[in-house]
Protein backbone atom coordinates (compact mmCIF):
# COMPACT_ATOMS: atom_id res chain seq x y z
CA UNK A 1 0.00 0.00 0.00
CA UNK A 2 2.93 2.34 0.50
CA UNK A 3 3.88 4.53 -2.46
CA UNK A 4 7.24 5.59 -3.90
CA UNK A 5 8.23 8.42 -6.24
CA UNK A 6 11.62 9.68 -7.40
CA UNK A 7 13.05 12.33 -9.76
CA UNK A 8 16.35 13.29 -11.37
CA UNK A 9 16.39 16.66 -13.16
CA UNK A 10 16.43 20.44 -13.01
CA UNK A 11 12.75 21.20 -12.41
CA UNK A 12 11.27 22.14 -9.04
CA UNK A 13 11.65 18.84 -7.24
CA UNK A 14 9.47 19.46 -4.19
CA UNK A 15 6.28 19.97 -6.17
CA UNK A 16 6.99 17.10 -8.56
CA UNK A 17 7.41 14.73 -5.62
CA UNK A 18 4.33 16.02 -3.79
CA UNK A 19 2.21 15.76 -6.95
CA UNK A 20 3.43 12.21 -7.47
CA UNK A 21 2.53 11.23 -3.92
CA UNK A 22 -0.96 12.71 -4.38
CA UNK A 23 -1.47 10.30 -7.28
CA UNK A 24 -0.67 7.46 -4.88
CA UNK A 25 -3.04 8.54 -2.09
CA UNK A 26 -5.61 5.99 -3.26
CA UNK A 27 -3.32 3.23 -1.99
CA UNK A 28 -3.71 4.35 1.64
CA UNK A 29 -1.13 5.88 4.00
CA UNK A 30 -0.73 7.40 7.45
CA UNK A 31 2.48 9.42 7.01
CA UNK A 32 4.56 10.81 4.17
CA UNK A 33 7.91 12.39 3.41
CA UNK A 34 10.30 13.65 0.77
CA UNK A 35 14.08 14.10 0.54
CA UNK A 36 15.90 16.33 -1.96
CA UNK A 37 19.63 16.40 -2.67
CA UNK A 38 20.96 19.43 -4.54
CA UNK A 39 24.20 21.48 -4.25
CA UNK A 40 25.37 18.73 -1.87
CA UNK A 41 22.62 19.67 0.61
CA UNK A 42 20.32 16.85 1.67
CA UNK A 43 16.95 18.13 2.91
CA UNK A 44 14.38 15.81 4.47
CA UNK A 45 10.75 16.60 5.33
CA UNK A 46 8.36 14.17 7.03
CA UNK A 47 4.88 14.42 8.53
CA UNK A 48 2.17 12.26 10.05
CA UNK A 49 -1.28 12.38 8.48
CA UNK A 50 -2.34 13.69 5.10
CA UNK A 51 -0.08 15.21 2.48
CA UNK A 52 -1.31 18.67 3.43
CA UNK A 53 0.70 18.26 6.65
CA UNK A 54 3.82 17.48 4.62
CA UNK A 55 3.16 20.44 2.31
CA UNK A 56 3.07 22.73 5.34
CA UNK A 57 6.39 21.33 6.54
CA UNK A 58 8.19 22.19 3.30
CA UNK A 59 6.21 25.23 2.11
CA UNK A 60 9.23 27.57 2.27
CA UNK A 61 11.61 25.20 0.50
CA UNK A 62 12.34 25.01 -3.24
CA UNK A 63 14.99 23.43 -5.44
CA UNK A 64 15.18 24.22 -9.17
CA UNK A 65 18.78 23.32 -10.00
CA UNK A 66 20.02 19.89 -11.04
CA UNK A 67 19.42 17.42 -8.27
CA UNK A 68 17.63 14.28 -7.13
CA UNK A 69 14.61 13.66 -4.96
CA UNK A 70 12.66 10.74 -3.47
CA UNK A 71 9.28 10.58 -1.76
CA UNK A 72 7.13 8.07 0.09
CA UNK A 73 3.68 7.49 1.56
CA UNK A 74 3.73 4.99 4.43
CA UNK A 75 1.14 2.66 5.91
CA UNK A 76 2.46 1.69 9.33
CA UNK A 77 3.62 -1.90 9.82
CA UNK A 78 6.89 -1.86 11.82
CA UNK A 79 6.31 0.89 14.35
CA UNK A 80 3.42 3.27 14.87
CA UNK A 81 2.56 6.11 12.45
CA UNK A 82 4.96 8.72 13.84
CA UNK A 83 7.24 11.25 12.20
CA UNK A 84 10.30 9.29 13.34
CA UNK A 85 8.96 6.16 11.60
CA UNK A 86 7.98 7.98 8.40
CA UNK A 87 10.14 7.66 5.28
CA UNK A 88 12.60 8.77 3.97
CA UNK A 89 15.09 7.44 6.54
CA UNK A 90 18.50 9.04 6.85
CA UNK A 91 21.88 8.01 8.21
CA UNK A 92 24.89 10.37 8.10
CA UNK A 93 24.83 11.39 4.44
CA UNK A 94 22.32 9.12 2.65
CA UNK A 95 18.57 8.73 2.48
CA UNK A 96 16.24 5.85 1.55
CA UNK A 97 12.59 5.03 0.82
CA UNK A 98 11.30 1.47 0.77
CA UNK A 99 8.13 -0.52 0.12
CA UNK A 100 7.87 -4.08 1.40
CA UNK A 101 9.39 -5.85 4.38
CA UNK A 102 12.98 -6.69 5.35
CA UNK A 103 12.56 -10.01 7.12
CA UNK A 104 16.05 -10.13 8.65
CA UNK A 105 16.20 -6.49 9.76
CA UNK A 106 16.52 -7.30 13.48
CA UNK A 107 19.63 -9.36 12.83
CA UNK A 108 21.13 -6.61 10.62
CA UNK A 109 20.17 -3.92 13.12
CA UNK A 110 21.88 -5.71 16.02
CA UNK A 111 25.08 -6.06 13.99
CA UNK A 112 25.04 -2.38 12.99
CA UNK A 113 24.40 -1.21 16.55
CA UNK A 114 27.44 -3.20 17.68
CA UNK A 115 29.43 -1.24 15.09
CA UNK A 116 28.31 2.11 16.46
CA UNK A 117 25.23 2.94 14.37
CA UNK A 118 22.35 4.77 16.07
CA UNK A 119 18.75 4.15 15.00
CA UNK A 120 15.96 6.68 15.36
CA UNK A 121 12.94 4.64 14.22
CA UNK A 122 11.20 1.34 14.91
CA UNK A 123 11.12 0.44 11.21
CA UNK A 124 12.82 -2.28 9.20
CA UNK A 125 13.62 0.28 6.47
CA UNK A 126 16.18 2.25 8.46
CA UNK A 127 18.66 -0.64 8.41
CA UNK A 128 19.03 -0.24 4.62
CA UNK A 129 20.59 3.21 4.70
CA UNK A 130 22.86 2.37 7.63
CA UNK A 131 23.97 -0.87 6.00
CA UNK A 132 24.79 1.08 2.82
CA UNK A 133 26.95 3.59 4.71
CA UNK A 134 28.65 0.76 6.59
CA UNK A 135 29.48 -0.90 3.25
CA UNK A 136 31.00 2.36 2.01
CA UNK A 137 33.63 2.18 4.76
CA UNK A 138 35.34 -0.63 2.83
CA UNK A 139 34.09 0.04 -0.71
CA UNK A 140 34.57 3.42 -2.42
CA UNK A 141 32.33 2.58 -5.38
CA UNK A 142 28.77 3.56 -4.39
CA UNK A 143 27.11 1.10 -6.79
CA UNK A 144 29.15 -1.82 -5.45
CA UNK A 145 28.35 -0.77 -1.88
CA UNK A 146 24.65 -0.63 -2.81
CA UNK A 147 24.83 -4.08 -4.42
CA UNK A 148 26.48 -5.46 -1.28
CA UNK A 149 23.69 -3.91 0.78
CA UNK A 150 20.91 -5.45 -1.30
CA UNK A 151 22.62 -8.85 -1.22
CA UNK A 152 22.26 -8.92 2.56
CA UNK A 153 18.52 -8.18 2.59
CA UNK A 154 15.88 -10.90 2.84
CA UNK A 155 12.27 -10.15 1.99
CA UNK A 156 10.25 -8.10 -0.46
CA UNK A 157 11.27 -4.59 -1.38
CA UNK A 158 11.30 -1.68 -3.78
CA UNK A 159 14.08 0.70 -2.79
CA UNK A 160 15.28 4.15 -3.85
CA UNK A 161 18.43 5.53 -2.22
CA UNK A 162 20.24 8.86 -2.60
CA UNK A 163 23.58 9.83 -1.10
CA UNK A 164 25.94 12.81 -0.96
CA UNK A 165 28.66 10.48 -2.22
CA UNK A 166 26.86 10.40 -5.60
CA UNK A 167 24.73 13.58 -5.64
CA UNK A 168 23.52 13.19 -9.23
CA UNK A 169 22.26 9.60 -8.87
CA UNK A 170 19.40 7.50 -7.57
CA UNK A 171 20.14 3.87 -6.66
CA UNK A 172 17.27 1.42 -7.10
CA UNK A 173 16.43 -2.22 -6.38
CA UNK A 174 13.30 -4.34 -6.82
CA UNK A 175 12.26 -7.68 -5.36
CA UNK A 176 8.58 -8.48 -4.92
CA UNK A 177 7.28 -4.90 -4.79
CA UNK A 178 6.54 -2.90 -7.98
CA UNK A 179 8.92 -0.23 -9.24
CA UNK A 180 8.85 1.68 -12.54
CA UNK A 181 11.41 3.98 -14.19
CA UNK A 182 10.25 6.58 -16.71
CA UNK A 183 11.80 9.13 -19.10
CA UNK A 184 10.42 12.65 -19.49
CA UNK A 185 8.11 13.48 -22.39
CA UNK A 186 10.34 16.36 -23.59
CA UNK A 187 13.99 16.37 -24.68
CA UNK A 188 15.40 16.91 -21.20
CA UNK A 189 15.84 13.16 -20.61
CA UNK A 190 14.83 13.58 -16.98
CA UNK A 191 14.25 10.43 -14.96
CA UNK A 192 11.17 9.53 -12.92
CA UNK A 193 10.53 6.65 -10.52
CA UNK A 194 7.21 5.42 -9.13
CA UNK A 195 5.58 2.34 -7.63
CA UNK A 196 2.67 2.54 -10.10
CA UNK A 197 1.84 4.23 -13.42
CA UNK A 198 -0.35 6.97 -11.95
CA UNK A 199 2.37 9.49 -10.92
CA UNK A 200 4.11 9.13 -14.30
CA UNK A 201 1.21 9.93 -16.65
CA UNK A 202 1.73 13.31 -18.24
CA UNK A 203 5.39 13.40 -17.20
CA UNK A 204 6.95 10.31 -18.81
CA UNK A 205 6.45 8.93 -22.31
CA UNK A 206 8.56 5.76 -22.02
CA UNK A 207 8.74 3.46 -18.99
CA UNK A 208 10.50 0.32 -17.82
CA UNK A 209 8.72 -2.05 -15.46
CA UNK A 210 11.51 -3.51 -13.37
CA UNK A 211 11.69 -7.24 -12.75
CA UNK A 212 12.55 -8.97 -9.46
CA UNK A 213 16.29 -8.88 -8.96
CA UNK A 214 16.80 -5.68 -10.96
CA UNK A 215 19.06 -3.13 -9.29
CA UNK A 216 21.34 -0.35 -10.42
CA UNK A 217 21.93 3.38 -10.51
CA UNK A 218 20.39 6.09 -12.68
CA UNK A 219 21.75 9.49 -13.69
CA UNK A 220 20.33 12.15 -15.95
CA UNK A 221 20.23 10.76 -19.51
CA UNK A 222 20.83 7.13 -18.48
CA UNK A 223 17.40 5.92 -19.61
CA UNK A 224 18.66 5.23 -23.16
CA UNK A 225 20.42 2.10 -21.93
CA UNK A 226 17.10 0.32 -21.41
CA UNK A 227 16.18 -1.72 -24.49
CA UNK A 228 12.86 -2.96 -23.09
CA UNK A 229 11.20 0.44 -22.56
CA UNK A 230 7.48 0.70 -23.34
CA UNK A 231 5.20 3.55 -24.29
CA UNK A 232 3.18 4.81 -21.33
CA UNK A 233 -0.53 4.91 -22.15
CA UNK A 234 -3.73 5.42 -20.19
CA UNK A 235 -5.35 7.94 -17.94
CA UNK A 236 -4.67 8.54 -14.26
CA UNK A 237 -7.88 6.71 -13.35
CA UNK A 238 -6.80 3.73 -15.47
CA UNK A 239 -3.38 3.81 -13.83
CA UNK A 240 -4.90 3.82 -10.36
CA UNK A 241 -6.87 0.74 -11.35
CA UNK A 242 -3.55 -0.76 -12.53
CA UNK A 243 -5.14 -2.11 -15.69
CA UNK A 244 -8.17 -3.74 -14.07
CA UNK A 245 -11.69 -3.00 -15.30
CA UNK A 246 -12.94 -1.88 -11.91
CA UNK A 247 -11.46 -0.97 -8.54
CA UNK A 248 -13.38 -3.90 -7.07
CA UNK A 249 -11.57 -6.28 -9.42
CA UNK A 250 -8.22 -4.74 -8.52
CA UNK A 251 -9.02 -5.04 -4.82
CA UNK A 252 -9.92 -8.72 -5.21
CA UNK A 253 -6.62 -9.34 -6.97
CA UNK A 254 -4.49 -7.57 -4.35
CA UNK A 255 -5.86 -9.50 -1.37
CA UNK A 256 -2.87 -11.83 -1.21
CA UNK A 257 -0.65 -8.76 -0.74
CA UNK A 258 -2.73 -6.90 1.83
CA UNK A 259 -3.17 -10.05 3.93
CA UNK A 260 0.61 -10.11 4.34
CA UNK A 261 0.37 -6.49 5.49
CA UNK A 262 -2.22 -7.57 8.08
CA UNK A 263 0.15 -10.27 9.31
CA UNK A 264 3.33 -8.16 9.38
CA UNK A 265 4.73 -7.69 12.87
CA UNK A 266 2.00 -9.95 14.27
CA UNK A 267 2.65 -13.38 12.78
CA UNK A 268 6.20 -14.71 12.86
CA UNK A 269 7.60 -18.15 12.22
CA UNK A 270 7.05 -19.38 15.76
CA UNK A 271 4.70 -16.98 17.52
CA UNK A 272 1.83 -14.52 17.32
CA UNK A 273 2.20 -11.14 19.03
CA UNK A 274 -0.12 -8.16 19.22
CA UNK A 275 1.98 -5.23 20.38
CA UNK A 276 -1.03 -2.94 20.13
CA UNK A 277 -2.60 -4.66 23.15
CA UNK A 278 -1.24 -4.58 26.68
CA UNK A 279 -0.25 -7.94 28.15
CA UNK A 280 -3.14 -7.76 30.65
CA UNK A 281 -5.78 -6.59 28.15
CA UNK A 282 -7.82 -9.81 28.40
CA UNK A 283 -7.47 -10.19 32.18
CA UNK A 284 -10.87 -10.82 33.81
CA UNK A 285 -12.59 -11.11 30.38
CA UNK A 286 -14.98 -14.09 30.45
CA UNK A 287 -17.03 -13.42 27.32
CA UNK A 288 -16.98 -11.40 24.11
CA UNK A 289 -19.66 -9.48 22.25
CA UNK A 290 -18.92 -8.55 18.63
CA UNK A 291 -20.91 -5.67 17.16
CA UNK A 292 -20.93 -4.67 13.47
CA UNK A 293 -23.00 -4.06 10.32
CA UNK A 294 -23.10 -5.61 6.83
CA UNK A 295 -19.91 -7.29 5.69
CA UNK A 296 -18.22 -6.55 9.02
CA UNK A 297 -21.10 -8.35 10.76
CA UNK A 298 -20.39 -11.42 8.63
CA UNK A 299 -16.75 -11.26 9.70
CA UNK A 300 -17.96 -11.10 13.29
CA UNK A 301 -20.20 -14.15 12.82
CA UNK A 302 -17.22 -16.03 11.42
CA UNK A 303 -15.09 -14.93 14.38
CA UNK A 304 -17.60 -16.43 16.82
CA UNK A 305 -16.69 -19.90 15.55
CA UNK A 306 -12.98 -19.11 15.91
CA UNK A 307 -13.15 -17.54 19.38
CA UNK A 308 -15.26 -20.34 20.81
CA UNK A 309 -13.34 -23.13 19.06
CA UNK A 310 -9.79 -21.87 19.60
CA UNK A 311 -9.96 -19.65 22.69
CA UNK A 312 -12.88 -21.46 24.41
CA UNK A 313 -14.55 -18.14 25.23
CA UNK A 314 -18.29 -17.51 24.94
CA UNK A 315 -18.95 -15.10 22.08
CA UNK A 316 -22.10 -13.24 21.09
CA UNK A 317 -22.52 -11.38 17.77
CA UNK A 318 -24.98 -8.51 17.42
CA UNK A 319 -26.14 -6.22 14.62
CA UNK A 320 -25.23 -2.68 15.59
CA UNK A 321 -28.48 -1.10 14.41
CA UNK A 322 -30.49 -3.49 16.61
CA UNK A 323 -28.26 -3.58 19.65
CA UNK A 324 -28.89 -0.12 21.12
CA UNK A 325 -32.65 -0.39 21.10
CA UNK A 326 -32.93 -3.92 22.50
CA UNK A 327 -32.13 -2.96 26.13
CA UNK A 328 -29.17 -5.38 26.09
CA UNK A 329 -27.96 -7.18 29.21
CA UNK A 330 -24.33 -6.16 29.70
CA UNK A 331 -21.91 -7.92 32.06
CA UNK A 332 -18.78 -6.46 33.64
CA UNK A 333 -16.58 -9.33 32.43
CA UNK A 334 -17.50 -8.73 28.78
CA UNK A 335 -15.16 -7.43 26.02
CA UNK A 336 -17.03 -5.43 23.40
CA UNK A 337 -15.41 -5.73 19.95
CA UNK A 338 -16.59 -3.40 17.18
CA UNK A 339 -15.72 -4.04 13.54
CA UNK A 340 -15.85 -1.36 10.84
CA UNK A 341 -14.00 -0.77 7.58
CA UNK A 342 -14.28 3.02 7.70
CA UNK A 343 -14.37 3.56 11.44
CA UNK A 344 -17.25 5.97 10.93
CA UNK A 345 -20.22 3.55 10.71
CA UNK A 346 -22.88 5.44 12.67
CA UNK A 347 -24.78 2.45 14.10
CA UNK A 348 -21.59 0.79 15.29
CA UNK A 349 -20.18 4.02 16.72
CA UNK A 350 -23.32 4.70 18.75
CA UNK A 351 -23.36 1.13 20.10
CA UNK A 352 -19.73 1.60 21.12
CA UNK A 353 -20.52 4.82 22.98
CA UNK A 354 -23.38 3.12 24.80
CA UNK A 355 -21.30 0.26 26.21
CA UNK A 356 -18.44 2.60 27.13
CA UNK A 357 -20.85 4.56 29.31
CA UNK A 358 -21.68 1.27 31.04
CA UNK A 359 -18.01 0.65 31.74
CA UNK A 360 -17.18 -2.15 29.29
CA UNK A 361 -13.71 -2.65 27.88
CA UNK A 362 -13.76 -2.05 24.11
CA UNK A 363 -11.64 -3.08 21.14
CA UNK A 364 -11.92 -1.80 17.56
CA UNK A 365 -11.09 -3.83 14.45
CA UNK A 366 -10.79 -1.14 11.80
CA UNK A 367 -9.07 -0.13 8.57
CA UNK A 368 -8.72 3.62 9.24
CA UNK A 369 -6.44 4.95 11.95
CA UNK A 370 -7.68 8.02 13.87
CA UNK A 371 -11.26 7.31 12.75
CA UNK A 372 -14.07 7.95 15.24
CA UNK A 373 -14.41 4.30 16.24
CA UNK A 374 -10.66 3.90 16.75
CA UNK A 375 -10.49 7.07 18.86
CA UNK A 376 -13.51 6.03 20.94
CA UNK A 377 -12.25 2.50 21.72
CA UNK A 378 -9.91 1.56 24.54
CA UNK A 379 -7.69 -0.29 22.08
CA UNK A 380 -7.62 -0.96 18.35
CA UNK A 381 -6.18 -3.37 15.81
CA UNK A 382 -5.82 -1.99 12.29
CA UNK A 383 -6.53 -4.32 9.38
CA UNK A 384 -4.14 -2.46 7.00
CA UNK A 385 -6.23 -3.11 3.89
CA UNK A 386 -5.44 0.29 2.39
CA UNK A 387 -8.05 2.46 0.70
CA UNK A 388 -10.93 0.37 -0.64
CA UNK A 389 -12.68 2.27 -3.43
CA UNK A 390 -15.18 -0.38 -4.45
CA UNK A 391 -18.37 0.08 -2.43
CA UNK A 392 -18.83 -3.69 -2.15
CA UNK A 393 -16.18 -4.69 0.36
CA UNK A 394 -13.64 -7.36 -0.62
CA UNK A 395 -10.13 -6.86 0.74
CA UNK A 396 -11.52 -5.18 3.87
CA UNK A 397 -13.46 -8.37 4.66
CA UNK A 398 -10.40 -10.53 3.94
CA UNK A 399 -8.19 -8.51 6.29
CA UNK A 400 -10.86 -8.43 9.00
CA UNK A 401 -11.06 -12.21 8.82
CA UNK A 402 -7.30 -12.65 9.00
CA UNK A 403 -7.00 -10.27 11.94
CA UNK A 404 -9.85 -11.96 13.83
CA UNK A 405 -8.20 -15.33 13.22
CA UNK A 406 -4.91 -13.95 14.54
CA UNK A 407 -6.72 -12.55 17.58
CA UNK A 408 -8.53 -15.82 18.32
CA UNK A 409 -5.26 -17.80 18.18
CA UNK A 410 -3.50 -15.17 20.30
CA UNK A 411 -6.26 -15.38 22.90
CA UNK A 412 -6.32 -19.18 22.74
CA UNK A 413 -2.58 -19.22 23.42
CA UNK A 414 -2.98 -16.79 26.34
CA UNK A 415 -5.77 -18.88 27.86
CA UNK A 416 -3.76 -22.11 27.53
CA UNK A 417 -5.97 -23.79 24.95
CA UNK A 418 -3.47 -23.81 22.07
CA UNK A 419 -0.26 -25.80 22.29
CA UNK A 420 3.01 -24.65 20.71
CA UNK A 421 2.55 -27.25 17.95
CA UNK A 422 -1.01 -26.08 17.26
CA UNK A 423 0.26 -22.49 17.21
CA UNK A 424 2.81 -23.34 14.53
CA UNK A 425 0.12 -25.13 12.55
CA UNK A 426 -2.14 -22.06 12.62
CA UNK A 427 0.72 -19.80 11.58
CA UNK A 428 1.56 -22.05 8.63
CA UNK A 429 -2.11 -22.13 7.69
CA UNK A 430 -2.34 -18.32 7.83
CA UNK A 431 0.59 -17.98 5.45
CA UNK A 432 -0.94 -20.54 3.08
CA UNK A 433 -4.36 -18.89 3.30
CA UNK A 434 -2.87 -15.58 2.18
CA UNK A 435 -1.22 -17.34 -0.75
CA UNK A 436 -4.50 -19.04 -1.65
CA UNK A 437 -6.15 -15.65 -2.26
CA UNK A 438 -3.88 -15.04 -5.26
CA UNK A 439 -6.36 -15.19 -8.14
CA UNK A 440 -5.85 -18.01 -10.62
CA UNK A 441 -6.39 -16.82 -14.19
CA UNK A 442 -7.87 -20.25 -14.98
CA UNK A 443 -10.42 -19.96 -12.16
CA UNK A 444 -11.36 -16.39 -13.11
CA UNK A 445 -11.85 -17.34 -16.75
CA UNK A 446 -13.96 -20.34 -15.75
CA UNK A 447 -16.20 -18.17 -13.55
CA UNK A 448 -16.47 -15.56 -16.30
CA UNK A 449 -17.73 -18.21 -18.75
CA UNK A 450 -20.01 -19.76 -16.15
CA UNK A 451 -21.59 -16.45 -15.12
CA UNK A 452 -23.72 -16.22 -18.27
CA UNK A 453 -25.79 -19.17 -16.98
CA UNK A 454 -26.76 -17.36 -13.77
CA UNK A 455 -28.44 -14.19 -15.00
CA UNK A 456 -32.09 -15.23 -14.68
CA UNK A 457 -34.19 -17.33 -12.32
CA UNK A 458 -36.07 -16.19 -9.23
CA UNK A 459 -33.18 -16.02 -6.82
CA UNK A 460 -30.09 -17.51 -5.22
CA UNK A 461 -29.47 -19.48 -2.06
CA UNK A 462 -25.86 -19.46 -0.83
CA UNK A 463 -25.51 -22.31 1.64
CA UNK A 464 -22.79 -23.46 4.00
CA UNK A 465 -22.20 -24.94 7.44
CA UNK A 466 -20.23 -23.80 10.47
CA UNK A 467 -17.89 -20.90 9.61
CA UNK A 468 -18.90 -21.30 5.96
CA UNK A 469 -22.43 -20.17 6.83
CA UNK A 470 -21.28 -16.54 7.45
CA UNK A 471 -19.23 -16.84 4.26
CA UNK A 472 -22.43 -17.87 2.45
CA UNK A 473 -24.10 -14.75 3.88
CA UNK A 474 -21.22 -12.65 2.57
CA UNK A 475 -21.38 -14.30 -0.86
CA UNK A 476 -25.10 -13.52 -1.08
CA UNK A 477 -24.52 -9.93 0.03
CA UNK A 478 -21.83 -9.39 -2.61
CA UNK A 479 -24.18 -10.60 -5.33
CA UNK A 480 -27.08 -8.47 -4.07
CA UNK A 481 -24.97 -5.34 -3.78
CA UNK A 482 -23.61 -5.23 -7.32
CA UNK A 483 -25.93 -7.39 -9.47
CA UNK A 484 -29.28 -6.38 -7.88
CA UNK A 485 -30.38 -10.03 -8.03
CA UNK A 486 -32.16 -11.53 -5.03
CA UNK A 487 -29.89 -13.73 -2.93
CA UNK A 488 -29.98 -15.19 0.56
CA UNK A 489 -27.39 -16.93 2.70
CA UNK A 490 -28.55 -19.92 4.72
CA UNK A 491 -27.10 -22.59 6.99
CA UNK A 492 -27.45 -25.58 4.72
CA UNK A 493 -29.01 -27.74 7.44
CA UNK A 494 -31.87 -25.21 7.76
CA UNK A 495 -33.01 -25.51 4.14
CA UNK A 496 -35.37 -28.38 4.96
CA UNK A 497 -37.04 -26.28 7.66
CA UNK A 498 -38.89 -24.05 5.19
CA UNK A 499 -36.73 -22.47 2.45
CA UNK A 500 -36.57 -25.69 0.42
CA UNK A 501 -40.18 -24.95 -0.57
CA UNK A 502 -38.70 -22.50 -3.09
CA UNK A 503 -36.58 -25.16 -4.79
CA UNK A 504 -37.20 -25.66 -8.50
CA UNK A 505 -35.21 -25.42 -11.72
CA UNK A 506 -35.26 -21.62 -11.54
CA UNK A 507 -33.65 -21.51 -8.09
CA UNK A 508 -29.86 -21.22 -8.06
CA UNK A 509 -28.07 -22.77 -5.07
CA UNK A 510 -24.40 -21.93 -4.53
CA UNK A 511 -23.04 -24.57 -2.15
CA UNK A 512 -19.84 -24.09 -0.16
CA UNK A 513 -18.44 -27.60 0.27
CA UNK A 514 -15.13 -27.65 2.19
CA UNK A 515 -13.28 -30.96 2.28
CA UNK A 516 -11.97 -30.35 5.81
CA UNK A 517 -15.18 -29.40 7.62
CA UNK A 518 -18.54 -31.23 7.66
CA UNK A 519 -18.25 -32.26 4.02
CA UNK A 520 -20.63 -35.22 4.25
CA UNK A 521 -23.26 -33.11 6.02
CA UNK A 522 -23.28 -30.35 3.40
CA UNK A 523 -23.23 -33.00 0.66
CA UNK A 524 -26.48 -34.45 2.04
CA UNK A 525 -28.06 -30.99 2.07
CA UNK A 526 -27.04 -30.45 -1.54
CA UNK A 527 -28.61 -33.77 -2.51
CA UNK A 528 -31.89 -32.63 -0.92
CA UNK A 529 -31.90 -29.58 -3.20
CA UNK A 530 -30.81 -31.59 -6.22
CA UNK A 531 -33.72 -34.00 -5.73
CA UNK A 532 -36.04 -31.01 -6.02
CA UNK A 533 -34.52 -29.88 -9.31
CA UNK A 534 -32.66 -26.79 -8.02
CA UNK A 535 -29.76 -25.62 -10.19
CA UNK A 536 -26.66 -26.17 -8.08
CA UNK A 537 -23.19 -24.63 -8.37
CA UNK A 538 -20.81 -26.33 -5.94
CA UNK A 539 -17.61 -24.64 -4.78
CA UNK A 540 -15.13 -27.24 -3.56
CA UNK A 541 -11.62 -28.63 -3.76
CA UNK A 542 -12.98 -31.94 -5.05
CA UNK A 543 -15.32 -33.09 -7.79
CA UNK A 544 -18.97 -33.29 -6.74
CA UNK A 545 -21.41 -35.67 -8.42
CA UNK A 546 -25.03 -34.73 -9.01
CA UNK A 547 -24.62 -30.97 -9.34
CA UNK A 548 -24.89 -28.73 -12.40
CA UNK A 549 -21.59 -26.85 -12.08
CA UNK A 550 -18.45 -27.16 -9.97
CA UNK A 551 -15.98 -24.39 -9.25
CA UNK A 552 -12.91 -26.50 -8.56
CA UNK A 553 -10.44 -24.89 -6.19
CA UNK A 554 -6.84 -25.75 -5.38
CA UNK A 555 -6.43 -28.45 -2.74
CA UNK A 556 -6.01 -27.11 0.80
CA UNK A 557 -4.61 -28.45 4.06
CA UNK A 558 -7.17 -26.85 6.39
CA UNK A 559 -10.71 -25.51 6.39
CA UNK A 560 -9.41 -21.95 6.94
CA UNK A 561 -7.41 -22.18 3.72
CA UNK A 562 -10.62 -23.34 2.04
CA UNK A 563 -12.46 -20.39 3.61
CA UNK A 564 -10.14 -17.81 2.04
CA UNK A 565 -10.04 -19.64 -1.29
CA UNK A 566 -13.85 -19.80 -1.48
CA UNK A 567 -14.09 -16.16 -0.44
CA UNK A 568 -12.20 -15.13 -3.58
CA UNK A 569 -14.33 -17.39 -5.80
CA UNK A 570 -17.53 -15.85 -4.42
CA UNK A 571 -16.24 -12.32 -4.99
CA UNK A 572 -15.35 -13.06 -8.61
CA UNK A 573 -18.68 -14.85 -9.11
CA UNK A 574 -20.58 -11.71 -8.05
CA UNK A 575 -18.26 -9.48 -10.06
CA UNK A 576 -18.67 -11.33 -13.34
CA UNK A 577 -22.46 -11.65 -13.07
CA UNK A 578 -22.75 -7.92 -12.35
CA UNK A 579 -20.50 -7.03 -15.29
CA UNK A 580 -22.55 -9.21 -17.63
CA UNK A 581 -25.67 -7.38 -16.46
CA UNK A 582 -24.04 -4.07 -17.38
CA UNK A 583 -23.85 -2.65 -13.85
CA UNK A 584 -21.35 -0.16 -12.45
CA UNK A 585 -19.53 -2.55 -10.14
CA UNK A 586 -17.67 0.12 -8.17
CA UNK A 587 -20.68 2.37 -7.55
CA UNK A 588 -23.79 0.21 -7.09
CA UNK A 589 -27.08 2.04 -6.82
CA UNK A 590 -28.43 3.22 -3.46
CA UNK A 591 -25.21 2.38 -1.56
CA UNK A 592 -22.44 4.41 0.04
CA UNK A 593 -18.96 3.35 1.09
CA UNK A 594 -19.11 4.82 4.58
CA UNK A 595 -22.56 4.73 6.20
CA UNK A 596 -22.52 7.68 8.61
CA UNK A 597 -26.29 7.82 9.26
CA UNK A 598 -28.45 5.51 11.37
Amino acid sequence: MCGIVGYIGKNEKKQLLLNGLKELEYRGYDSAGIAILSHNELQTFRAVGKLSQLENKCKDFSSTDLGVGIGHTRWATHGKPTEANAHPHIADFSNVVHNGIIENYQEIKSTLISKGHTFLSQTDTEVIVHLFEESLKNEYDCLKAFQQTIAQLKGAFAILLITKKAPDSIFYAKNGSPLIIGRSCDDANEIYFASSDAPLIGLADRVVYLEDGDMGVMKLGDFARFKNAKKLDGTKSYAQKEGYRYFMEKEIYEQHKVLLETMMGRVSEGDITLNELSSDFFTDIKQITICACGTSYHAGLSAKYLFERLAKIKTNVVIASEFRYALPVINDDELFIVISQSGETADTLEALKLVKKKGLKTLAICNVDNSSIVRESHASLLTRAGIEKGVASTKAFATQMMLLWILSVYLGKQRGHISSQELKSHIASMVESAKKTRVSSHLHEHIKRLSKRYLHGHGFFFIGRDIFYPLALEGALKLKEISYLHAEGYPSGEMKHGPIALADSELFAVALMPTHLLFDKIKSNVQELSARDATICAISTQHIDGVDDVLMLESCQSYMEEFFTMMVALQIFALEIAIRLGNDVDMPRNLAKSVTVE
